[in-house]
């Protein structure tokens, strides 16, 4: 509803701090480029936002003096310089305090879950948004489907939860390709990693790893099958109780395996997955899980203890996404590997007794890809 809004949080009580609406007769309203609303439009009056949000509501003026009338106080660092700058820093003290923010994260309670489920629904028609316009995409390469899925996002959510990654081809083996910039071509493999930020503020986090052509040729699709064992193990590894780690090591055990039956591994797969060796990690580059939540990197200040290193709880949700990379230059692979990069990645809520895909509208399987591609196309 407004930036530059403060919550202070008490036992007794919690107040937020605002920036309300100017009137006409005020400089702000003409001269002000941020905050005047002849620029930036009308923002809620104090009044207003304390009727939606339930939460008694105060000018933003009137913090520094609560803040210096003493008490003990925290500040939730690195939003705003200005409000940093009310209370006297105490790195102890403020990592302490980031710590508890991260760690009340880690639990979602129903609604959150229904919030992260909506956004994974949204994401889904996202998808399926690009796959429609697949004539477009060939035409006009990885950026159509950036701008097809951000249109999605903004009209029935509130943004995309971070930068699109959109690969096509080679791109796919750069983890962080976000430029989106190059062509879809025939033959090759598009790998899409795209999450929906709900009107709420949680985000969804879904990748998916398509044949341009609709169907994969025999080595794509054993590869991606390879991928998609190793998610699965991943993803029937998450429980109550089980280790945060549980998901990786399942699906690194799957993936080791498979890279030595390819005959890619210079020694067995039980020496590859040796934590002194981890010889298959050259293909696999990064971990498997993290937490999801308002932030697509949830719950990131928590106490190592809790997170990774913790056990998993019902309520907490994660993502399950491994992946195999070959470069284009690496020498190691045979030449029809290189350039190729797979990763399925879906988004798990842990249950009481197991596991839920809040992503599961997406489909997973080889064959199922296929499918769907082909219905829509």
């Amino acid at each position: 509803q407004t930036s530059d809004a403060v919550l202070v949080v008490e036992d007794s009580e919690s107040v937020l701090y605002a920036r309300p609406r100017s009137s006409r007769d005020t400089d702000e309203f003409f001269r002000d480029r941020q905050y005047g609303e002849l620029w930036a439009g009308r923002r809620p009056s104090l009044g207003e936002m304390s009727a939606s949000l339930g939460l008694e509501v105060r000018h933003l003026d009137d913090l520094p003096a609560r803040l210096e009338a003493g008490g003990k106080t925290r500040v939730h660092r690195g939003h705003d310089a200005r409000v940093d700058a009310l209370v006297a820093a105490d790195q102890t003290l403020d990592t302490d305090f980031a710590r508890v923010i991260s760690e009340l994260r880690l639990i979602k309670d129903a609604w959150e879950i229904g919030e992260l489920t909506e956004a994974c629904d949204i994401t889904t028609l996202g998808f399926e948004d690009s796959v429609r316009e697949w004539d477009r995409v060939l035409e006009h390469g990885e950026r159509w489907i950036e701008g097809t899925f951000f249109r999605r996002a903004r009209a029935m959510g509130n943004d995309i939860g971070y930068d699109s990654i959109v690969g096509g081809g080679a791109h796919a083996t750069t983890l962080h390709w976000i430029d989106n910039t190059g062509p879809i071509r025939p033959g090759e493999l598009v790998l899409l990693d795209m999450g929906v930020e709900g009107r709420n503020l949680y985000t969804a986090d879904v990748t998916r790893t398509l044949p341009v052509d609709g169907t994969f040729t025999p080595i794509q699709r054993d590869l991606y099958d390879l991928v998609h064992q190793a998610q699965q193990a991943g993803i029937e590894a998450v429980r109550p109780g089980a280790a945060f780690l549980a998901a990786h090591r399942a699906a690194m055990e799957v993936l080791a395996h498979g890279l030595a039956d390819l005959g890619l591994l210079p020694v067995s797969a039980e020496e590859a997955l040796d934590p002194e060796s981890k010889l298959y990690a050259r293909w696999t580059l990064h971990g498997t899980s993290h937490m999801l939540g308002m932030d697509v990197h949830d719950c990131g200040s928590a106490s190592t203890d809790l997170y990774p290193k913790g056990d998993l709880e019902a309520g907490m949700v994660l993502t399950v996404e491994p992946g195999l990379y070959f470069q284009e230059d690496d020498l190691l692979v045979p030449e029809e590997l290189r350039g190729i990069g797979i990763r399925i990645e879906d988004d798990i809520v842990v249950t009481d007794d197991g596991w839920h895909n809040l992503s599961a509208a997406l489909p997973r399987t080889s064959t199922e890809v296929e499918e769907w591609m082909g219905a829509r196309r």
